[in-house]
């Protein structure tokens, strides 16, 4: 879908830097992600990024609206012209915009749970979901830059794999019947929330990528929560 705009567009335009505004938020959403699984297992504390996680979440938010104007504008000029992809555009600048703000969430339970993970069942598999969401980040967002189809695809795969695992996870947390710190229950089921939903919708913008608005916001595997 977004290569249709790289084949067509020979110079720049207000699409072009919308997707590099695009590419912007997606650096920034990892930076926040990877900081805020820092603050989680302790390596550094909450305090020496809190501000820096919130004012980025802001540009984030800030680039969301300036690439919502930008299409605007350019569809306005140009009315009937690639209306399909700038609008994919738009959708996926707001999934851009919400996987900002669980990465906020996952260092807000860092930052409120301090106790330290001890049961490896659920440590052990969230610490690999961190891992390959990372991995995941860095797909899409070549996927992004390059119109690369195949990668996107394999982003979209990776992604089903991560919501599984989280889904699975809250599951045995639920049938768990094995003594458990409260506080730690609570922290490992918002986390497999966050990566799953953090998976969701880094799978929408891949979506965008390399299929078309059809198939945007609707996956079997993905609820429809947001």
């Amino acid at each position: 879908m977004f290569k249709k705009i790289y084949q067509t567009l020979s110079s720049k335009t207000a699409v072009d830097k919308a997707f590099t505004q695009l590419g912007k938020m997606l650096d920034h959403s990892l930076w926040m992600f990877e900081r805020a699984n820092d603050v989680l297992h302790s390596r550094i504390p909450a305090e020496e990024v809190h501000d820096a996680i919130y004012q980025r979440d802001k540009k984030i938010n800030e680039l969301q609206r300036s690439i919502r104007r930008k299409v605007l504008r350019y569809l306005t000029v140009n009315p009937g012209y690639d209306v399909a992809p700038c609008l994919a555009l738009v959708s996926v600048a707001k999934d851009a915009e919400r996987i900002g703000d669980y990465c906020k969430n996952v260092y807000e339970v860092g930052r409120a749970y301090t106790q330290g993970f001890h049961i490896d069942r659920y440590h052990e598999p969230l610490n690999q979901i961190a891992e390959q969401t990372v991995d995941m980040f860095r797909m899409v967002s070549e996927a992004c830059q390059k119109g690369d189809d195949a990668l996107a695809e394999q982003a979209m795969g990776r992604s089903r794999i991560i919501r599984r695992r989280c889904d699975r996870i809250i599951d045995e947390l639920f049938a768990d019947q094995q003594p458990m710190e409260i506080h730690e229950a609570v922290a490992y089921s918002l986390l497999a929330r966050h990566y799953k939903r953090v998976a969701g919708h880094l799978a929408n913008i891949s979506t965008a990528i390399a299929g078309d608005l059809d198939d945007m916001d609707f996956d079997p595997q993905r609820d429809d929560e947001d």
